[in-house]
Order: structure tokens, then C-alpha cells, then sequence
């Protein structure tokens, strides 16, 4: 009986609740994800930290060409705000005369101020007030030349004294003052000029330069007059 109940007294085996070796494997993997998050949590503030350089550098660099340009703006104002009407003939007449038109392009003084003088053939067809494609190299260094300037620009159209009557023209007047604005609308438009620096007058024949019958004479009535209007004014 003795050896009966110390068979049944026999301690169990013990169980160790499994295998744990599988921890070990999860902790390095953890490891490595935090590893992993760490670094890019480095790389993004390393490139954060560049990228705020960089935009600094980029700020100093546009403030610098800005201040330029401000400095630049304000001394070519400043050069050509004190231009008197002499010294502003002078600069114009310089400028047309680099680009060889000083034999199409007429350059005077008087008392409404510098006068540029564009005969018809080079602007208009006869009896008409759009702009030839010829006219342009004129306007263009006209235009260069006005938008550089603060004054106000007169264009005043004139024609010669024989009649003209039309469906688009009833008389002189009215085709003199469409190629005033002709001009204007190129000039405004082409090189961005403020309209309100721009006053159109169509003088018809009342202002000729010659008074003659002949035909070259009476050609030279037929012009557009640009007009850098004394800042004394």
C-alpha cells in the first residue's frame, strides 16, 4: 500500500508555460522601428533646418535686388525729372539719331515743349486712320522713349486743307482726332502706359506748316505731332 500511495504522490512535471525565445526576436524588432522613427525624425529636422536657410538666404537675395531696382527706379526718376526742355531735346534727339531715324522722325522745341514729328506716309494711309505695320519701329522708339518720363504726352493730328467726307470721316476733324488716338492706343497698349498720361486733339487743317497747293507742300501738312509737355507747365 506504502508504495501504491508514493506512486500517486508523484510531483507532476512541471510546465514552463512555452517557448519565450519569441520575445527576444519582438524586442529587437521594436528596437528597430524606434531606430527607424528616430532617424527620420532627425532627417526631417536636418532638412527642415536646410530648408529654413535656404528660404532666409532666398529672402536676403530678393530684399537685395528689390533695393537695387527701388534705388535704380528712383535715380533714373530723379535723372529725368530735372531734365529742362533743352536737355530732354537733346536726350531725344541722341536717342533717334542711335537708331537712325533722325531723317524720319523730327525732333523740336517750342513752348508746348519737345515735339516729335511723324509725317503720314509712315503712319496712315490717306484718308485713313489705322496704323500701318510700318509705322511701328517709329512708335516702338517713341514708346521706349515716353515711358521712361513722367511728363504728359500731347498727340495732336493735322491734315492738309482739301476736304475729306466719308462714312467714317465727315470731315478733317473728326479723321485728324482718329489719328491722335490711334497713336495713343498703340503707344498705351504696346508698352503699358498709363492712358491718363495721354491727351488726344485733332486739329484738322487749322494748323498748317505749310500754306501752299502743291502737293509736297500740302504733303507736309499731313502729320501727327507727339508732345513731351514741359513739366513747367
Amino acid at each position: 500500500m506504502r508504495s501504491r500511495k508514493h506512486r500517486l504522490r508523484r510531483p507532476k512535471r512541471r510546465e514552463d508555460g512555452g517557448n519565450v525565445k519569441w520575445l527576444v526576436t519582438f524586442a529587437d524588432l521594436i528596437t528597430l522601428i524606434l531606430v527607424f522613427f528616430v532617424l527620420l525624425f532627425s532627417m526631417s529636422h536636418i532638412n527642415s533646418s536646410k530648408f529654413q536657410k535656404l528660404v532666409g538666404s532666398m529672402d536676403k537675395t530678393l530684399a537685395s535686388e528689390k533695393t537695387k531696382d527701388v534705388h535704380s527706379k528712383e535715380s533714373q526718376g530723379e535723372v529725368q525729372s530735372t531734365m529742362n526742355s533743352d536737355e530732354l531735346l537733346a536726350y531725344i534727339k541722341g536717342k533717334l539719331k542711335k537708331n537712325n531715324l533722325d531723317d524720319k522722325i523730327a525732333a523740336k522745341k517750342d513752348s508746348r515743349g519737345v515735339v516729335l514729328v511723324l509725317q503720314e506716309q509712315i503712319l496712315f494711309p490717306t484718308g485713313e486712320a489705322s496704323l500701318v505695320s510700318e509705322s511701328r519701329p517709329f512708335l516702338n522708339k517713341i514708346g521706349e522713349i515716353i515711358k521712361e518720363l513722367p511728363n504728359v504726352i500731347r498727340v495732336e493730328g493735322h491734315t492738309d486743307k482739301r476736304p475729306i467726307r466719308n462714312s467714317y470721316y465727315p470731315s478733317n476733324w473728326e479723321l485728324s482726332t482718329a489719328r491722335a488716338s490711334s497713336v495713343i492706343q498703340y503707344l498705351s497698349e504696346t508698352y503699358n502706359i498709363n492712358s491718363s498720361r495721354f491727351v488726344a486733339i485733332g486739329y484738322g487743317d487749322t494748323k498748317p506748316l505749310k500754306i501752299s497747293n502743291q502737293e509736297e507742300e500740302m504733303k507736309k501738312n499731313r502729320r501727327v505731332e507727339i508732345v513731351i509737355s514741359d513739366l513747367n507747365n
